[in-house]
């Protein structure tokens, strides 16, 4: 009976291990190429398994898709809100966030961009992506919230906050040779106006 119970425990310890093979082989393979890119071939050549082994474990590209980001973003957590929280002036909390958000895409520029970049051409990226999309939307709300506006400025404003938090938004502003820093001080203008 003892030899039964290690083999089962053994045995669920190399599927495990199988697992997280498998998952670290797609988020590396997403980052490289792009989740459009990326065959399940590919990623049980990777992992150093069969295809079928891959399908095993996951049995469909939204099982595989959920694993693959919750062990990226597990590794890469954005931004907390409870980093800024604290922060009462609107404007220094603002720039808090942006700033935040804006090192945090520096450091993950290449999964973000075939992410964005693919989010059209595979299915099972959309709710991933639609998660921290909505995310930023918390954020923005949270920004939203410390600010003292008038009604009429508070959708100007909720517009202009969530367009500074975007990924594209940075992306384009890095392209023109700026730091992070250069970015959030251009962008709080557009938002203290």
């Amino acid at each position: 009976m003892d030899k039964r119970k290690y083999t089962k425990t053994r045995r669920a310890a190399l599927q495990d291990e199988t697992r997280e093979r498998i998952v670290e082989a797609t988020v590396k393979l997403h980052e490289e190429l792009g989740p459009a890119n990326t065959s399940i071939k590919a990623i049980a050549e990777a992992a150093g398994v069969q295809r079928l082994t891959v399908y095993r474990h996951f049995p469909d590209d939204i099982s595989l898709f959920q694993a693959c980001t919750s062990h990226y973003l597990g590794q890469h957590p954005p931004p907390n809100m409870a980093e800024w929280a604290e922060i009462e002036d609107p404007s220094e909390r603002s720039r808090t966030a942006i700033l935040a958000f804006y090192r945090y895409y520096r450091g993950t520029e290449k999964m973000w961009s075939v992410a964005y970049r693919d989010l059209d051409k595979v299915e099972a990226l959309q709710k991933p992506m639609g998660q921290f999309e909505a995310y930023i939307d918390q954020v923005r709300d949270d920004l939203l919230a410390s600010c003292s506006v008038t009604q009429v400025n508070k959708k100007s404003l909720a517009l202009t906050l969530r367009h500074c938090l975007r990924f594209s938004t940075w992306v384009s502003l890095k392209n023109e040779n700026l730091s992070d820093e250069k970015i959030a001080e251009l962008v709080m203008g557009w938002i203290m106006r």
